[in-house]
């Protein structure tokens, strides 16, 4: 039975495009107290936009209420559930929103002097302490604007570090449950890509890693919790072999909210690492952005980080831009600053106490979900899990039913669908993250949903593949929705209506 919604009030919203009516207008305004002014002689005729062909003409009421019942049909996170692995889409405190707002940090302009910007300086000096003792690393840079930047950053400064050695080697090991930026970051910056084979446990395999460790070997880049949702149990003696050989370890801290406060990476042996302060420390993100991918690093790689580095001079801060060794600037200006006012609001408002107790319930969730779902789905791997849980979709795919199938038909019981088919290492993945700021009642409805799906499965297997049943739009043509999308609407004309 499905418990969280019913049948949507709004059923039926034509296009904006549809409700137009010539001559309507959304707006009054005043006769002109002014001489009309021919705007193409004042201008210049090429300056003048004519009339856009097909514009909607709707009242003020239509607008707003079109738009009001538009949002009604999105999914958000003040709504519900988002059970995306890796994503960390969980809910952030508004406080943060409301920080990142103050009037002196919202308007403060990145061409200001120096001694106008002591309290946004102090801010990124205060985040970039905190970060570096969260991680157990030296020294932090906030400038990468998102993870994948972070790590463009990373392994450009392993990079030149290495140059100063005489050789900046030719290959870095990615494994296979890696996030799949790693190994693009690595072509990017000259390197060949070798990938480490996952063991049993889906963990990296020691006996592998040693045997292809060789002199040409740059940096080992490693994800930990990795994309299964386990974390890495040897990661000192993968560092141990890498230092041996001279090579360095790169951290993906994407996972990072399930070391919070119980694991700094800079002890176990890691060399650089990124955060995605985004996920782990409060902005909410989802359709590119914004970001913010902070780089921390081992005292071995200070002298490369991006320039400029902030530095106090006397009682005021300022930018220290003489850095010989520095890999040059990554971003411009000084990373997207919003993002790095909400996580210092984050991190202070918790306390250390406070980050390790929301790391603790992450782990708690994610373990809840996988013990009330292994009865009804295969686990992809028996180890211990950490923030996710990944399961397998080889029970129901003997019915014909595949992970994708179980998404669509969790839209019909209102949640939002886990990841689908990822990790690429598990076969038909159903990959699930409920984060820590999830209730245990949003859990068990969320849990019921999908052994009802599983139950389905079994009894009914034609209802699940036809899902979603209660959308607007149903199933769809997803190749050539991606390979040829249509992304503006046009009137019909009477010849494509005949075709249809």
């Amino acid at each position: 039975m499905i418990k969280k919604v019913s049948s949507h009030i709004v059923q039926n919203e034509p296009l904006v495009f549809e409700l137009s009516s010539p001559g309507k207008r959304g707006y009054q305004l005043p006769d002109l107290d002014v001489p009309p002014v021919d705007a193409a002689q004042a201008l210049g005729a090429e300056n003048v936009r004519s009339e856009i062909e097909g514009f909607p003409e709707i009242s003020e009421i239509e607008t707003i209420r079109h738009f009001t019942r538009l949002s009604t049909w999105n999914y958000a996170i003040d709504l519900g559930l988002y059970p995306l692995g890796s994503c960390t889409m969980k809910y952030n405190p508004r406080v943060n929103e409301l920080v990142a707002r103050t009037e002196g940090l919202a308007w403060a302009h990145p061409y200001q002097p120096e001694e106008f910007s002591q309290g946004c300086m102090e801010i990124i000096a205060a985040l970039e302490k905190a970060l570096a003792e969260i991680t157990g690393l030296d020294a932090v840079t906030l400038q990468p604007a998102a993870g994948a930047h972070g790590e463009f950053t990373g392994i450009l400064m392993i990079r030149a570090l290495l140059e100063t050695r005489g050789n900046p080697r030719k290959k870095i090991l990615v494994p296979d449950s890696a996030h799949g930026t790693n190994p693009a970051t690595a072509m990017m910056v000259g390197y060949t890509v070798e990938n480490i084979k996952s063991n049993n446990r889906g963990m990296v395999d020691l006996e592998v890693l040693s045997r292809v460790t060789t002199d040409d070997v740059a940096a080992f880049m490693i994800t930990n919790p990795n994309t299964v949702g386990v974390f890495e149990e040897n990661i000192r003696k993968i560092c141990a072999i890498m230092h041996e050989k001279g090579a360095l370890v790169y951290m993906d801290g994407a996972n990072m909210n399930a070391l919070v406060g119980i694991v700094r990476p800079g002890e176990l042996g890691i060399d650089v690492m990124h955060l995605n302060l985004h996920k782990t420390f409060s902005t909410p993100h989802g359709g590119g952005g914004p970001g913010s991918g902070a780089v921390a690093v081992a005292k071995v790689l200070t002298p490369f980080l991006p320039s400029p580095r902030l530095e106090r001079d006397g009682d005021r801060w300022t930018w220290n831009f003489d850095l010989p060794d520095s890999i040059g600037r990554v971003r411009a200006y000084y990373g997207n600053f919003g993002v790095l006012v909400r996580a210092l609001a984050y991190i202070m408002a918790h306390g250390g106490n406070g980050l390790r107790q929301a790391t603790l319930d992450a782990l708690l969730n994610a373990n809840y979900i996988r013990a009330l779902l292994e009865p009804s789905y295969d686990l992809a791997y028996r180890a211990p899990s950490m923030h996710e849980c990944v399961f397998s979709d080889d029970r129901q795919a003997k019915k014909g039913v595949r992970t994708g199938d179980i998404a669509k038909r969790l839209i019909d019981y209102g949640f939002h669908p886990y990841t689908v088919s990822f990790p690429l290492i598990v076969r038909g993945a159903l990959m699930i993250e409920p984060t820590e700021t999830e209730s245990k009642r949003e859990l068990d409805l969320f849990a019921d949903a999908m052994i009802s799906i599983a139950k389905e499965v079994e009894e009914n297997p034609e209802l699940v593949l036809k899902a979603p049943h209660s959308t607007l739009i149903r199933r769809v043509d997803e190749v050539t929705a991606a390979r040829r999308p249509i992304v503006r609407w046009k009137p019909q004309t009477k010849a494509s209506q005949a075709a249809d």
